[in-house]
């Protein structure tokens, strides 16, 4: 399953810098050494594609500040699609707003979860025979533990003893994070949907929403799935080893922790639009 060079060798990699970093932090966290170290390479690869992140933050505030023009559009040419969307994808490049800048940070992060899962679930490319199993003795990063729990263990494979309440901790965590980002999302396309412009938004949301069609069916069902997507964290943490689980927990810390840095509402009085904002 998923066994092919790249990955492999990809694999080898983070097996390497997550043995360094365990290795590294040892002497503070003692037996939890290999789950602090994913959390610090987690973070590690989220700092490192952070450029793109305020590429993404710039790109939206500029397609939120262009609303006002998409909608003039859209009445324009509301009985000409093809036209809408050359002109909107001219309105676009002219102000330097990439409809598609938006997922480069998403489809970053991808390749990094695979090769995480596939390193805990398999324990491929680390020491050691990968182990026996979700909860034996095996060497490698999948034997080593989180509050006596291998780092390798499924919540389907049992909430004995410690597991339950870790696993319970995360995912509690995991609902936490997903209910204040829906939150955020669903005031984004309220604030779109009634029109309050490029200050009350600022978000990716608002951004999609403004040029996705030029009916209002497609931002009005945006509007109703995009709450529900970050959700989709918690289905993956019930099937995926807890490995893995600390690295959602992690990345989507992270990301809320952005959401509230980066994405604040923008007070805008009128200015003309900067490039460079």
């Amino acid at each position: 399953m998923l066994a092919f060079a790249p990955l492999h060798a990809a694999a080898g990699v983070a097996a390497d810098a997550v043995t360094w970093l365990a290795g590294t932090l040892q002497p503070l966290t003692g037996g939890a050494a290999t789950a602090a170290a994913i959390v610090v390479f987690t973070i590690a690869v989220r700092l490192l594609i952070s450029p793109l992140t305020l590429a993404q933050v710039r790109g939206e505030r500029r397609r939120a500040a262009l609303a006002p023009q998409v909608r003039d559009l859209q009445r324009r040419h509301a009985d000409d699609p093809a036209r809408l969307q050359a002109e909107l994808f001219g309105l676009y490049r002219s102000a330097g707003a990439s409809p598609v800048a938006g997922c480069l940070p998403a489809l970053l992060q991808a390749p990094f979860f695979l090769v995480m899962y596939r390193l805990f679930s398999t324990g491929e490319g680390s020491t050691g025979d990968g182990g026996t199993g979700a909860g034996g003795a095996g060497a490698g990063l999948l034997g080593e533990q989180l509050a006596g729990v291998p780092l390798g263990w499924h919540l389907s494979d049992g909430l004995a003893g410690a597991a339950g309440p870790l696993f319970g901790a995360l995912l509690a965590a995991l609902v936490a994070l997903a209910w204040w980002s829906s939150r955020r999302a669903a005031a984004a396309g309220a604030a779109t949907a009634a029109g309050t412009g490029p200050g009350a938004t600022g978000g990716t949301q608002a951004g999609t929403q403004a040029g996705a069609a030029a009916d209002g069916a497609v931002p009005a069902v945006l509007g109703r799935v995009l709450p529900l997507l970050p959700y989709l964290t918690v289905v993956a943490a019930l099937v995926v080893p807890l490995a893995a689980v600390l690295y959602l927990v992690t990345t989507t810390a992270w990301t809320a922790l952005e959401q509230a840095v980066l994405r604040r509402p923008q007070v805008r009085t009128g200015q003309p639009l900067d490039r460079n904002s």
